[in-house]
């Protein structure tokens, strides 16, 4: 649906679709091997998906924790590892490697239901930075870099919170959010920098957002 919308609105380029679950690798590992057969490779990965569990420290289900670590962090790994073979098997060495990031992976809020979501998104800020160092010991001119949002509206707290349709509403109601378009200008912001800039992280919240 999104791509028929993008070409109907005329905008340059082409969005191919992919299904893909991301907490399990041998479909990650297949996506992969579709977009070398039929586009050749990865020139710059965006490792977008994530999602939150309302599964506090104290009496959260495991299995919740484990679909966050899942999609949050190995599935930012594995993607991030098969993106830098692509480019290498093919000699990029100006591709990019953005992860979407979050504020809570610069600060724990007192909010229970994210602590677990918390700790994974730290893992994200720890695995760009391990990134960057390991794309500079490989004597490459890949850059890595993190993008942190406060409140995006999208149906991350319909997913948080799936029990509590209206609750989840709220969290978009009580301030003017960010908005899907101020995180693809941020993207492309990171990308348009001169290839001697390497941006870390751009931590961005709304100008309303308390925490």
């Amino acid at each position: 649906k999104l791509a028929a919308e993008c070409q109907s609105a005329g905008y340059p380029g082409t969005l191919i679709p992919y299904k893909c679950d991301l907490s399990n690798e041998e479909e990650i590992l297949s996506m992969f091997s579709a977009i070398k057969t039929l586009h050749q490779g990865v020139d710059v990965c965006i490792n977008n998906a994530g999602l939150a569990r309302p599964e506090p420290l104290l009496s959260g289900k495991t299995e919740g924790w484990r679909t966050m670590i899942d999609v949050n962090v190995m599935a930012v790994s594995i993607c991030t590892r098969e993106a830098y073979q692509s480019m290498k098997e093919r000699s990029i060495d100006d591709g990019h490697i953005i992860n979407i990031n979050s504020m809570n992976g610069h600060s724990v809020v007192p909010q229970s239901v994210v602590h677990f979501y918390s700790a994974t998104k730290y893992a994200v800020t720890a695995l760009t930075e391990g990134l960057r160092q390991e794309l500079r010991e490989a004597k490459t001119h890949i850059r890595a870099t993190c993008i942190s949002p406060g409140l995006v509206e999208t149906g991350f707290a319909f997913k948080l919170h799936d029990n509590d349709p209206e609750r989840a509403a709220a969290t978009y109601e009580s301030i003017r959010c960010l908005k899907a378009e101020d995180m693809a200008n941020a993207v492309i912001y990171v990308l348009s920098a001169p290839p001697h800039v390497q941006i870390g992280d751009i931590q961005m919240r709304p100008t309303e957002q308390i925490s």
